[in-house]
């Protein structure tokens, strides 16, 4: 191929050379990029020592096996084999006893070589979260509400769902242990949303009220899976929930939520939150008046 491309115009000299100098046998099969300075000895070694290109694919935090399943689909230089496939048959191709794949793919970015399959990638990402659950289940707090790692891995994807903000995540655990330790239901938005298979436009009562095996509004405990792939930080506050008296949280409109111990204090809560977002939308109206005002006004002249 060097030869045909102009770049070798002695392929024997390479040939002798690997073969005297012991290459041959340890030439690795793969891609790779040489540079135009490349000495024969610098093309040798380099593919001896397996110094292959590699891409590389991330997937997000709180992203659902769905979404796993879509970038993997996208990446470029490799082979594709789970076009079609049903999530029990990759759950028995990849060997893991779960029924239900969500949560069980840790979300960080994967290197890999061209021609590499999309299952050897998924394999390596479960094994990524098995390993990071295993150790942060090790290091839990005692009596826990939740008796299985794999229940401690559907309390850190409401988590991970539930904010964006890594401070608050043992909070939102502290306040998740504190529901369940009082038998209250956990009324988390997220597994509303998840249970509907997603929402257009903000959730309303009816979403709430639609009854499914994930809607934590309409059944008590956690639901049966988890509801996203966790970030280690959601792993984390999972396995040591912080000390709290909280029992609700609402959403600040900054991102970030105000917890209430009481539902008099949440209530309030809410009310600023509903200001907060009335006096946003009705700024946002003035100004988009405004800027069609201007356009209309620099248009006449």
């Amino acid at each position: 191929m060097l030869q045909e491309h102009g770049d070798f115009d002695q392929p024997f000299v390479l040939l002798w050379t690997a073969r005297i100098g012991g290459y041959e046998r340890n030439l690795q099969a793969g891609e790779y990029r040489f540079e135009p300075e490349y000495s024969l000895l610098d093309i040798l070694n380099h593919i001896a020592e397996g110094h292959f290109v590699t891409y590389s694919i991330r997937f997000l935090e709180g992203w659902t096996f769905k979404d796993f399943l879509s970038e993997l689909s996208l990446a470029d230089n490799i082979e594709h084999t789970l076009a079609g496939a049903a999530y029990e048959d990759i759950l028995d191709e990849l060997s893991i006893p779960s029924q239900h794949p969500e949560g069980w793919f840790f979300p960080d970015t994967y290197h890999y070589n061209s021609g590499q399959t999309d299952v050897s990638i998924l394999r390596t990402s479960h094994r990524a979260m098995h390993s990071a659950l295993e150790r942060e289940w090790s290091l839990r707090k005692p009596d826990l509400p939740y008796d299985t790692p794999q229940e401690g891995l559907i309390v850190a994807s409401i988590i991970q769902k539930e904010s964006n903000v890594f401070e608050e995540y043992p909070i939102i655990a502290g306040v998740i242990v504190n529901r369940l330790r009082k038998g209250m239901r956990l009324q988390m938005d997220a597994t509303v949303i998840y249970g509907l298979g997603g929402i257009d436009g903000p959730l309303t009562r009816s979403h709430l009220d639609t009854d499914t095996e994930h809607n934590t509004y309409t059944r008590a405990g956690l639901p049966p899976t988890p509801i996203a792939m966790p970030g280690l930080a959601a792993l984390q506050a999972a396995a040591q929930p912080a000390d709290t008296t909280a029992l609700y949280f609402v959403a600040r409109g900054d991102g970030s939520h105000t917890f209430s111990d009481t539902l008099d204090e949440h209530n309030k809560a809410v009310l600023e939150y509903r200001k907060l977002r009335d006096n946003w939308s009705a700024w946002t109206s003035i100004s988009m008046l405004t800027t069609l005002t201007l356009i209309q006004w620099h248009e006449q002249t």
